[in-house]
């Protein structure tokens, strides 16, 4: 089957945040939407169907978790990952951060000191901050020449040793960038998380939108220490665009860290389903792989289009290509515009909605973030406004 996704679908008049909230974000509603991560791309038409029977049995009443949900999860993650999930060692929660937000209140008090990475997902220091936990910056190195970046592990160790942190929230594959962090320094990453006694949540929600060729490399699956203390989330949100769906899991070997969380979440009712999310997750992983090869497929094209568009059109600012997910970072700096110009320039100018580069960390001025999961001729517009304004 080829399923379209060159067709626009009207969001207006569903709640879409995209959409809802660009006035808040932004100061004005008259902007096209290519800021949060999700996609302007139907769903998969097996996740609505299965849906639509579910809510076709007029008592939407209390439901019970069918074990064939996770038959499809570790399914998924062996064929698409091979990783060889236990049983015992996945449960449910209603998304990520949330997720990360509770691992934050079992394994941590206040006052401890938690690592994230900068540039990196904007709520990993919201999530510390708010819940009266300390962050440690390890800044990530950025190389020019590729305009990649790579982890400061020298860095990592020192902050490790000198402020003595519970936990290290790491993005595996990042966002921003879209790097997929090589086994090499996954392993390093935990054996120094081993030794120092620190706990590494790692978020992969965009490990299954891997692009051109490349593989997702999950953290717990490097090295033995990886496994012992790892605590990883995953989803099929951002995968099947159900994000709205509160549908993820979390995988947790080490049975001294798993076992008492678990409990934790269970008796408070954290790690329990609502029928809308189980029912779409176990349909994604059963019934969407084809889509999401096509999705995937139109995904590079359109970053292929990006590509050849600013190098064309817009020199001054270069795309780098991610290795995974929809997102392409932005980086501006030709324009030698402070930050404030930069976005006026994006939001006031050419009427766009991206993603200020310096949400993620000071380190990334100059920067924005682009969405680039809609039709492609929508996209092509959204760059020729960008392309007038700076003329």
């Amino acid at each position: 089957m080829t399923y379209d996704f060159d067709t626009p679908v009207d969001r207006r008049g569903t709640h879409a945040m995209k959409l809802e909230a660009l006035s808040d974000m932004f100061g004005r509603p008259d902007l096209t939407a290519l800021w949060i991560a999700d996609m302007d791309f139907a769903c998969c038409p097996d996740i609505i169907d299965a849906l639509r029977r579910q809510c076709e049995c007029q008592v939407p009443g209390y439901c019970s978790v069918p074990e064939s949900l996770w038959t499809s999860v570790r399914n998924w993650l062996s064929s698409r990952h091979g990783v060889n999930a236990d049983r015992d060692w996945l449960a449910f929660v209603p998304g990520i951060v949330r997720g990360i937000g509770y691992a934050i209140n079992w394994f941590t008090s206040p006052g401890d000191s938690i690592v994230i990475q900068p540039p990196v997902y904007h709520p990993f220091r919201n999530l510390t901050v708010g819940n009266r936990r300390r962050v440690v910056e390890n800044p990530l190195i950025l190389d020019e020449e590729t305009g990649r970046y790579r982890m400061d592990l020298a860095g990592l160790e020192a902050a490790f040793k000198a402020e003595k942190p519970r936990m290290m929230i790491l993005c595996n594959p990042h966002n921003p960038g879209g790097i997929q962090w090589d086994a090499d320094t996954l392993r390093e990453v935990a054996r120094l998380a081993k030794e120092n006694n620190v706990v590494v949540v790692s978020d992969e929600i965009h490990g299954d939108l891997m692009l051109f060729g490349e593989r997702h490399i999950p953290f717990a699956s490097v090295s033995p220490e990886a496994a012992e203390v790892s605590i990883t989330f995953g989803a099929p949100s951002k995968t099947f665009n159900i994000a709205g769906l509160a549908a993820s899991w979390m995988m947790v070997p080490n049975p001294e860290l798993r076992k008492p969380f678990y409990e934790w979440m269970e008796v408070n009712e954290f790690s329990t389903p609502s029928f809308p999310a189980f029912t779409a997750a176990e349909a994604a992983y059963n019934c969407g792989r084809e889509w999401l090869d096509q999705c995937i497929a139109y995904i590079e094209g359109n970053i292929e289009a990006t590509e050849r568009y600013f190098a064309e059109n817009i020199p001054s600012i270069r795309p780098v290509r991610p290795q995974s997910s929809f997102l392409v970072w932005l980086d501006c700096r030709k324009l030698n515009l402070p930050q404030s110009k930069l976005v006026d320039l994006f939001v006031n100018r050419a009427r766009l909605a991206l993603n200020d580069g310096t949400m993620f960390g000071r380190q990334a001025e100059g920067f924005m973030r682009l969405n680039v999961a809609l039709p492609r001729r929508e996209l092509m517009k959204a760059l020729e406004s960008l392309k007038c304004a700076l003329s």
